[in-house]
């Protein structure tokens, strides 16, 4: 027990050692919130009933222009902060990424007056402060990206995908598409046959409409200018079917989105915390794509 302690602290004080800052982003008032008691709350690692959405930026040590925006799963029920989040940006900074961790408000009726579209907005909001902050933090407004996994990997896709319409208030027009996705065992439909079902009761309810179940299954979204994806995911995932992957990567093919995708054969769901060398086919990807 003693052993496993010091591990814990030691992993902590590590990853404290990349944290240079927590910024809110939204300058004011949280949009589409409503007042609520619930009480933010931080165990394990994993964050529940966020109302103040933030982005904790992980600076590389030789910044290279590139940003990611990392998005943590946990079924739109909870934020696997630390182990999806926090250790991916640090892998990520090693590379020169200016990696930002996204703490979002999870769907809920207590905190939000349309809680389908909460998430989003706070995904968009964080495209935004960047690109209108991109010369403060060394970043090229041009190599911006989101980085989701499994249900975080489905707000990363919505990010990427409906990105023409402002969900939330734009008055410079600021660009809110981003420059790529990097999808991880990624929630992508919400179709009755294939979706993830405690994603979908989350996020549009237990009997959603047909316009909702349409509007977020990301498949049916993609356009030929939706942004060039890398894809992961293990073939045995009994949680979300590879399929979900699989699908999304023919729709991009068939709009001639540039995409790229690397199914593990084993691994399951979270297979990132067993296999050891997974990101090295995304950090090849994102050299040949002048990311790194």
């Amino acid at each position: 027990m003693k052993n496993k302690f010091l591990l814990i602290t030691a992993l902590l004080y590590e990853l404290s050692a990349f944290s240079q800052e927590i910024i809110k982003i939204y300058p004011s008032q949280v949009t589409n919130a409503k007042s609520t008691d619930k009480v933010e709350t931080f165990e394990r690692g994993m964050y529940r009933n966020v109302t103040v959405p933030t982005l904790e930026y992980i600076k590389p040590e030789k910044p290279n222009g590139t940003a990611v925006i990392v998005i943590a799963g946990g079924g739109y029920g909870v934020i696997v902060y630390n182990g999806e989040g926090l250790e991916t940006a640090k892998s990520l900074a090693e590379k020169g990424v200016s990696t930002f961790v996204l703490k979002y408000r999870l769907p809920s009726d207590e905190i939000m007056l349309d809680k389908k579209i909460g998430p989003l907005q706070d995904a968009q909001q964080a495209i935004k402060y960047l690109r209108e902050n991109a010369e403060k933090y060394g970043v090229d407004k041009n190599k911006i990206g989101v980085m989701g996994f499994s249900a975080g990997g489905h707000l990363a896709s919505t990010a990427a995908t409906h990105f023409e319409k402002s969900y939330i208030e734009n008055p410079q027009n600021t660009n809110l598409r981003p420059d790529f996705q990097i999808l991880i065992y990624p929630v992508i439909t919400m179709q009755d046959a294939l979706t993830h079902g405690g994603s979908r009761d989350a996020l549009i309810g237990k009997t959603p409409s047909q316009e909702d179940k349409d509007l977020f299954s990301n498949e049916l979204q993609v356009k030929p200018n939706t942004p060039i994806t890398w894809l992961t995911h293990a073939a045995d995932d009994k949680v979300v079917d590879v399929d979900n992957s699989i699908q999304y990567f023919e729709k991009l093919r068939k709009n001639k989105v540039e995409v790229e995708m690397h199914v593990f054969p084993k691994g399951d769901h979270g297979f990132i915390f067993r296999h050891p060398g997974w990101m090295n086919p995304l950090f090849n990807w994102m050299e040949r794509n002048k990311l790194l």
